[in-house]
């Protein structure tokens, strides 16, 4: 009986293919994540985020980007924040788009970091977005700003004091 040869080129393109496919990130989906609005945002979100390469998710209306073992993780469609004494952070970029985001630190980590959560402050539907505390550790989380071109999609109708 004939046997089947690969060519060794059609051999290594068999191999770069199959390491090229990595599992998505599990993320929950947001209560609105169906507003099309969100629909808006997502597609307007950059490639890459904090030297991180977008990774596939697996809900609607979600990224993330960086290490899969830790991304940082963006949900459209959470609830929108009630009036808060939290830390509100205005993140403008170079364009002059500001974005309000409430941050609210996590626990700490047994190596002291600690994961942050951004949501966004006066936007429906509103935004969180989750930075693992191995980001944190080694960069700043002014990397936001470049969020802020597609969360503008989702209209203001309150802003930080």
């Amino acid at each position: 009986m004939p046997r089947l040869r690969l060519p060794a080129a059609a051999a290594g393109l068999l191999v770069v293919a199959t390491a090229a496919c990595a599992p998505a990130v599990s993320v929950r989906v947001a209560p609105a994540a169906a507003d099309p609005i969100c629909a808006s945002v997502v597609l307007a979100l950059p490639d890459e985020l904090a030297d991180g390469a977008r990774l596939d998710t697996t809900s609607q209306a979600t990224a993330a980007w960086g290490d899969a073992a830790a991304p940082i993780v963006l949900r459209c469609g959470v609830d929108p924040l009630p009036p808060t004494t939290q830390s509100c952070v205005t993140a403008t970029d170079a364009a002059g788009v500001s974005v309000d985001w409430v941050a609210v630190e996590g626990a700490r980590a047994a190596d002291g970091t600690a994961t942050w959560t951004f949501t966004t402050y006066g936007r429906e539907p509103a935004v969180e977005v989750t930075v693992p505390g191995q980001v944190t550790a080694d960069r700043s989380t002014s990397f936001l700003v470049d969020l802020s071109a597609a969360v503008t999609h989702a209209p203001q109708l309150r802003s930080c004091l």
